[in-house]
């Protein structure tokens, strides 16, 4: 069940206003006028001072998030000078303040049981135990959601800015905390429990008893272009559970490809055989990449230079591609090269038979060091011009055989932009269709040259949200938007601050020179 935005801005309201009407009536329980409960900073402070604590909750309270915490705090204390000292009781102030505050708020026998009968109270050893889980647990979900989240890099699409190991915080605040779409959901998971779990292991965690729509809090600032940014995977609505890193509608191409068989008939096969799963926005895997593009930009891909409203883009120093590189016949030690940190893939072998060719990662300055080295002869970028064929169906946006782009050479095109407008045409149709599909939620259909959306046919369309071109800084090994096109704005998660830990499973140890650096 969805609830439109208005409906939960007015249940919002209503559970607000209803958790201070109780508290109206707490406080005239406890000898105040309750019209002081309403007033902000003032109630505040008096209920603070009810029951005896510092005057520095008060200010912790208009703290975002943090207030939270001290909300449950004041909840408690004050159920606790009602008599009401029961784990159930407490949960339900805290959990349900909405109902539970105004049900002993009007409740004649709940009365002040005063402060010397009220310290009387002591926690029995599981129950400080049980208190202190679920807070824990309640306060760790809350920054999680949304201030504060840690993430992990598992692949080296953005090496060598970030390297697989890295243990980094993503700050949700920068571009506006999310609401979550699926806020029913067990903590600590994203969507699926841990497979080591017995019983529940690899099954979804969340529940779409009822959903919320796109919404966010204030946020610091917008997405600045070259952030690096993390985001919900725009693919990942539908995927195989048992290929999760593959596209769901590539597998699909793959096979139409292979079976030699129509996309329907393949797209048949494929739910034949895989356990295929629809997730929200919110569940979707998440990516970190950097955005290269914003709404509106013009960008273009030539000969692997990323060009960016007709100018040349950001290139940072530590992004890197594959090079041909020919020796002497002597081959490399593959320890040696990353011990020297000319390269963190791993070097492949372009022909089996002779041991002369070899495909190896660098950064730039890699390239100069390895030039150096006396078996090599040449040093070449690897360049897949337009028209490049690879074994699989149409693997680059926009995915469609009018389209010759490829992974070097791509574009141009225009990034959308909320409340812009483009011609549709059998064209242009293939770069907006999951937008106007997926992502914004159209009855898209086509019969011969006619496009018809939410069954009127049309010729143009406006974009409801903003889009953003995300790539990673290892351009030859990443997954990006140049394979599954445009990055919604209601699919970002945050901006990558700073690495906290780093680990080297290849060398079996602390990465100590990245340990708290910045994420620039």
């Amino acid at each position: 069940m969805e609830i439109s935005i208005s409906a939960f801005v007015i249940l919002s309201i209503i559970y607000f206003l209803a958790a201070h009407i109780g508290l109206y009536k707490i406080f005239e329980k406890m000898g105040e006028d309750g019209w002081k409960a309403l007033v902000p900073f003032y109630g505040t402070y008096l209920a603070v001072k009810m029951v005896n604590k510092s005057w520095v909750w008060t200010i912790v309270y208009y703290v975002p998030f943090l207030g939270f915490v001290v909300w449950m705090g004041l909840v408690v204390e004050l159920m606790k000078l009602l008599g009401k000292t029961s784990f159930k009781e407490h949960f339900l102030g805290v959990v349900f303040a909405g109902i539970y505050l105004p049900y002993i708020g009007f409740k004649e026998d709940v009365k002040f049981i005063g402060y010397e009968e009220a310290s009387k109270y002591k926690k029995s050893f599981k129950r400080e135990w049980a208190d202190a889980i679920i807070f824990a647990v309640v306060a760790a979900t809350i920054i999680r959601g949304f201030y504060l989240e840690a993430f992990t890099i598992p692949t080296s699409s953005m090496e060598q800015k970030l390297l697989v190991g890295d243990f980094l915080f993503v700050n949700k605040m920068a571009y506006g905390a999310r609401v979550p779409n699926t806020p029913i959901s067990f903590p600590f998971t994203h969507h699926s429990f841990p497979e080591w779990i017995p019983i529940v292991g690899g099954n979804q965690s969340y529940a779409e008893l009822f959903k919320f729509p796109y919404a966010k809090l204030p946020k610091m600032g917008d997405v600045e272009r070259n952030d690096c940014v993390v985001f919900n995977f725009p693919a990942g609505d539908t995927v195989a559970i048992e290929e999760p890193a593959r596209i769901y509608e590539q597998m699909i191409r793959d096979a139409s490809v292979e079976l030699n068989v129509s996309e329907e008939q393949a797209r048949k096969v494929i739910n034949e055989n895989y356990t295929i799963k629809a997730r929200p926005v919110d569940k979707k895997e998440n990516y970190i990449k950097r955005c290269v593009g914003l709404p509106g930009d013009k960008l273009e891909i030539v000969d692997a230079k990323l060009m960016i409203n007709d100018k040349l883009g950001y290139f940072d120093e530590n992004a890197q591609f594959n090079y041909s590189v020919l020796t002497d016949g002597t081959g490399f030690n593959q320890n040696a090269l990353q011990r020297k940190k000319i390269t963190t893939e791993n070097i492949v072998s372009i022909d089996d038979e002779r041991n002369d060719k070899f495909i190896v990662t660098m950064t730039d300055d890699a390239v100069e060091k390895i030039k150096q080295l006396t078996q090599v002869i040449s040093v070449e970028k690897r360049i897949q011009h337009k028209g490049y064929k690879t074994w699989s169906l149409n693997p680059i946006f926009p995915n469609d055989s009018q389209y010759d782009w490829t992974v070097d050479n791509l574009g141009p095109m225009l990034i959308p932009k909320k409340g812009a407008t483009v011609q549709l045409t059998a064209k242009t149709l293939p770069l907006y269709r999951r937008i106007i599909k997926n992502y914004e939620g159209n009855d898209l259909r086509i019969n011969g040259s006619s496009i018809y959306i939410n069954g009127e046919e049309v010729d143009s369309y406006t974009f409801k949200m903003d889009y953003y071109w995300m790539m990673g800084d290892n351009r030859h090994n990443s997954q990006d938007s140049r394979y599954w096109g445009f990055v919604p704005e209601n699919h970002i998660v945050g901006k990558a601050v700073f690495v906290w830990m780093s680990w080297d499973s290849q060398q079996g140890g602390i990465r100590w020179d990245r340990l708290f650096t910045l994420v620039h």
